[in-house]
């Protein structure tokens, strides 16, 4: 039976589904539009519920969250109607198992402290630059390069250290990136992915709420509900010490310590790129060892 109350995972699942349904034109899915002005932006209810070979009434209550049970068939359908790709159809499942409360039981909290060993391994990639984050971007760790390579980030107290609050806050943020745009994009997407499967956890919610306070470009993004996964990408950085550079980005997951991705930059040896971190990593102003410290892997000031 329908479960007619409205729990917060129920919400999430209708809040994706509303706002991929609200950016998927009709032309993307094949239906031919009238001249007329459409008040609905992308596509109304009953365009997606046919496309989908559902009822309205029944997508209406999904989108409202008061149907939390839909079957992988249902979800299926209308991943294809919208134009889901891999990652976002994953993600649809996700919120649905949460919804139906598939999940028996929370997943465990993110570690935040950095263990000796990962330490070291930071160490040992220099001059390439590589830092350890949180799940919602806090900066843990990093070797020399990983501090400096976002320039101004280590003018800010430790806990406040963050990727995503250094894109959209940090003034040196969109003199740093070329992309800029791309760049948030991509965060806030990556976050949202996140946030779908723990809308509640502390450590999101907190972050999240800081930044549609203060960001209005985040506020907007946010809104969008798009969401993606890291990938290896290239990243070019117009640096203020060591000019223009362009770098292979890698996240890797760190094994045994829930919600930790460690991140590494690299360019080819014998390239001016290689050259810039050369020289970046020798001209750092803040000793490597900062890195390894107990306050640091923890969040919290000496």
């Amino acid at each position: 039976m329908a479960s007619e109350s409205v729990n917060s995972e129920g919400a999430e699942l209708g809040r994706y589904l509303r706002a991929r349904r609200t950016q998927t034109s009709p032309e993307h899915v094949g239906l031919t539009v009238g001249t007329g002005i459409r008040r609905t932006p992308g596509l109304r209810r009953e365009e997606l519920a046919t496309l989908a070979g559902i009822s309205i009434d029944y997508y209406v209550r999904l989108e409202r969250g008061k149907e939390t049970r839909p079957s992988p068939a249902v979800l299926d359908s209308l991943a294809r109607a919208l134009r889901m790709d891999d990652q976002e159809h994953q993600h649809l499942r996700e919120l649905a198992a949460r919804a139906a409360r598939y999940v028996p039981e929370p997943p465990p909290a993110p570690g935040r402290t950095v263990r000796p060993h990962l330490r070291l391994l930071l160490e040992s990639l220099r001059p390439n630059p590589a830092y350890v984050i949180s799940r919602s971007m806090d900066v843990l760790a990093w070797n020399s390069g990983g501090l400096a390579l976002y320039a101004g980030l280590d003018d800010w107290p430790l806990k406040q250290r963050n990727l995503a609050r250094y894109l959209f806050l940090h003034p040196a943020a969109r003199d740093l990136f070329p992309d800029w745009e791309r760049q948030i994009t991509g965060c806030v997407a990556r976050l949202r992915a996140v946030a779908g499967t723990a809308p509640d956890a502390p450590d999101l919610t907190g972050l999240v709420g800081e930044l549609l306070l203060k960001s209005p470009d985040f506020a907007g993004l946010w809104e969008r509900y798009e969401v993606t996964g890291r990938k290896p990408a290239r990243k070019t950085f117009r640096h203020p010490r060591v000019g223009t550079l362009t770098l292979t980005s890698q996240p890797l997951h760190v094994e045994g310590t829930p919600g930790q991705r460690l991140g590494v930059y690299t360019a080819e040896p014998g390239t001016p790129d290689h050259d810039a971190l050369l020289l970046l990593d020798m001209t750092t102003s803040r000793p490597a060892e900062r890195a390894a410290s107990p306050s640091e892997a923890t969040g919290r000031q000496p």
